[in-house]
């Protein structure tokens, strides 16, 4: 597993909570999961930690698997979520990448996105869809399609979108880890400032 190197996070500052410490579950793959990081510099544990400097006394839990796809997520997000003891607050659904990068038919991604998005209608768990986007090589069809995806399953179902989960990190090399992928710690940080604001209107939502 990859490391981050020369990346020391801040002192965490005492925050100011509210009174309710709402939970949320980022379900996704490596991207989430902090693939290649120590924990306390992965998504999940940076994210809590930006929310409770914001006031928030959030728990973030971690329901990032590394290399899962759409479907293989869908298939384990029952006992996923029996697994958190109670109904989460929030879940930031972050997949696809997996599928892109294996060039999987967008109109399998597509059903089983739509899949999990209904089960957590039904179970009455507010969502955040971060979405991805494709790499160019892939074609211009393709690439239409599978962006396109995002949009239209959150208008669908009527739920927030956050448009890139890589927002600010991908394609610059000082904050990948080596393989190009997956963000490393200085990275992580971007991630989560940027998508900070949408969490936080997503849990008010």
């Amino acid at each position: 597993m990859l490391s981050a190197v020369g990346f020391v996070p801040s002192a965490e500052a005492a925050p100011r909570v509210s009174n309710h410490a709402p939970v949320i579950w980022a379900f996704g793959d490596s991207l989430s999961a902090g693939y290649g990081l120590p924990p306390a510099l992965g998504f999940t544990a940076r994210l809590q930690a930006a929310l409770r400097r914001a006031g928030v006394a959030a728990t973030v839990r971690n329901g990032g698997v590394a290399g899962d796809t759409v479907a293989q997520a869908r298939a384990r997000l029952r006992w996923g979520l029996r697994g958190l003891g109670a109904t989460p607050d929030l879940v930031i659904v972050e997949l696809g990448a997996n599928d892109m990068l294996r060039g999987l038919p967008v109109p399998q991604a597509s059903a089983n996105l739509d899949a999990i998005l209904t089960e957590l209608h039904n179970r009455g768990i507010p969502v955040l869809l971060a979405g991805m986007r494709a790499a160019p090589n892939l074609g211009p069809d393709y690439v239409a399609r599978f962006d396109g995806m995002y949009p239209a399953l959150a208008k669908a179902h009527g739920v927030p979108r956050y448009p890139f989960f890589l927002d600010g990190v991908a394609g610059d090399r000082a904050l990948l880890q080596a393989d190009g992928l997956h963000p490393n710690a200085r990275g992580v940080e971007i991630i989560v400032r940027r998508v900070l604001p949408s969490v936080r209107r997503a849990l008010r939502g």
